[in-house]
């Protein structure tokens, strides 16, 4: 993925001129992330997925070719829209089996000095109150390099394997996310003093008790009357990354974010996308360059633009229509029915889905201060701050 700054104005004629690139990898602790079928090429070593070696090295090959971090997708439950089971996504290995992506970032973060690493996790699977601490634990191990990439969850498997009958509909999700990043927010940035902790050895304090606050929050979803369990972090807290393309899911995106995902087949329509992300940002109160907007690419190398080409070509022969339909299948939340033995013939019907619901009416909250990377203490300009 990769992003461009804010254009540098020229102090002579106020033209926009100068745009710097960032780059991060995106990959997932599975084996089929979004190329279903490549973990079949000769030199595909994706299956490793299970090891420290195969992390580690992508790490420092990353940082090694001056790439500012590494994202790391992450979907709990099955895709199992595809003929209603998940037998599919099992075969084709899409997405399934998968691991936790936190586990990963300790032992990367050890092998480099600057590489920053975004992590995905749902708000609708985890309590607020623990996943502060793991987050802040992450972000102490890392020396302020770990960012998170904020999801509502989407897969109906997750939902029901957690006790529910199916998600939330969609923008009753980001309501349930608005609460949760609220929560998180009070944890991280109210609780702790930043000169809580004073390591006073002679008068036997460890930290100042009158300077750690409850935080006293009761909601519609979530009650937390307590203290943040761990002291502050080199950042605070996390790298906010979002990816909502939906009218709510934007709204959402301007009000927390500092790294936004957009991803489309052609030039014109993430025009339009970040177009409308930076006046979301505005109506948030924030500037409108204030998030860094990162754009899905897929770039592949050689030594000639020929080799290249082929390149691509035996990539593409290894691709699986089968797995493209597990997933597509699951985004859209709707199933083919085949008319003919082959995909390309298949028509769609729709299946009871909680993902397409109106807009929600409910009143913009206010966008919290420090929102943006480059109003971070110490994050400069970029993304990720090097400790």
């Amino acid at each position: 993925m990769s992003e461009q700054n804010q254009p540098a104005v020229t102090p002579d004629n106020g033209t926009r001129s100068t745009r710097k690139i960032r780059f991060n990898a995106f990959d997932m602790n599975c084996v089929a992330h979004q190329s279903p079928g490549l973990w079949r090429h000769p030199s595909d070593r994706s299956w490793n997925y299970n090891t420290i070696d195969y992390w580690v090295d992508l790490a420092r090959l990353l940082e090694t070719g001056g790439f500012d971090g590494l994202f790391i997708a992450d979907v709990l439950g099955t895709y199992d829209v595809l003929s209603g089971t998940d037998e599919a996504a099992i075969r084709q290995g899409s997405q399934i089996p998968v691991n936790d992506p936190l586990l990963l970032v300790s032992a990367m973060a050890h092998a480099t000095k600057n590489l920053g690493f975004g992590v995905t996790t749902a708000t609708g699977f985890e309590h607020p109150y623990p996943f502060a601490r793991r987050m802040s634990t992450l972000d102490h191990l890392t020396r302020g390099r770990v960012g998170w990439n904020v999801v509502t969850g989407y897969l109906p498997s997750g939902a029901r394997n957690m006790g529910d009958d199916d998600q939330l509909a969609h923008d009753d999700r980001y309501d349930h996310a608005d609460e949760y990043l609220t929560v998180l927010y009070k944890l991280w940035e109210g609780s702790w003093e930043r000169d809580a902790v004073r390591r006073d050895r002679e008068a036997g304090i460890f930290a100042d008790p009158a300077k750690v606050h409850h935080i006293g929050h009761e909601g519609k979803h979530f009650k937390v009357p307590g203290i943040h369990l761990s002291e502050p972090s080199p950042q605070g807290f996390p790298v906010i990354y979002q990816a909502g393309a939906s009218p709510r899911g934007r709204r959402f995106a301007a009000e927390n974010a500092e790294a936004i995902f957009v991803a489309a087949p052609t030039k014109a329509i993430p025009r339009d996308v970040v177009s409308k992300i930076r006046e979301e940002l505005v109506l948030a109160g924030r500037d409108p360059y204030d998030a860094k907007i990162y754009a899905l690419l897929t770039i592949i190398t050689d030594s000639t633009p020929e080799a290249a080409r082929a390149k691509a070509a035996e990539y593409q022969s290894y691709a699986s229509e089968g797995g493209a339909l597990v997933f597509m299948s699951g985004w859209m939340g709707i199933a083919p029915r085949a008319t003919t033995s082959t995909s390309r013939s298949a028509t769609w019907r729709a299946t009871p889905s909680s993902r397409r619901s109106p807009r929600s009416s409910r009143p913009r909250r206010a966008a919290r201060s420090g929102a943006s990377a480059t109003s971070r203490p110490g994050a400069a300009s970029a993304v990720w701050a090097p400790s």
